[in-house]
């Protein structure tokens, strides 16, 4: 196999991850893998999406926080790959590793949404509150992206580490 360089940058895979309409979510709970479809919000390396107030996602990041995300996208057509020459199709891909919140805070729950309506709909109005209060959302801190460009059978390969962040329960302090 050949040797891979991997170019240590972010910018490309945000590109992606900001023009792509959806992604996959990956999740575990115990030993069960669980992958759902959805639209999302890249923003300032994090994923964001809304959501019901339950279910099997949630169910899943309750128990067990750390997902992936993926994003693809296939700029050309499938071609032929005649007289046994491999088959190829140019294409773009981002996996995110991090760890995902349930956005309890309603201030910071209409941020959230409001950053996800208008990366939807640029011209939209802020969500009413009666909206923020009847819509979850979710947060991904991003820990880590890989990302992957072909072009002609010629690939480039990217990686980025965000630095890391304490938890947000831990800035906190105790509840009294």
């Amino acid at each position: 196999m050949e040797q891979q360089s991997v170019i240590e940058s972010r910018e490309e895979m945000e590109k992606i991850l900001e023009e792509a309409a959806f992604g996959c979510l990956g999740l575990c709970l115990d030993g069960k893998p669980y992958a759902v479809p959805l639209n999302y919000a890249y923003q300032e390396g994090k994923i964001l999406f809304h959501c019901r107030f339950e279910g099997k996602k949630l169910d899943y990041i309750r128990g067990n926080p750390q997902v992936c995300f993926t994003v693809a996208r296939q700029p050309g057509s499938v071609r032929a790959h005649p007289g046994g020459s491999p088959c190829h199709v140019d294409s773009d891909s981002v996996i995110c590793y991090g760890k995902a919140r349930v956005i309890e805070d309603v201030k910071e729950r209409e941020a959230a949404l409001n950053a996800f309506n208008h990366h939807f709909r640029p011209q939209a109005p802020d969500i009413a509150l009666d909206g923020v209060i009847n819509c979850n959302a979710v947060e991904i801190r991003i820990s880590e992206m890989t990302g992957r460009q072909e072009r002609e059978r010629e690939r480039t390969y990217w990686r980025y580490a965000f630095p890391e962040q304490p938890d947000r329960d831990l800035l906190k302090g105790p509840t009294i």
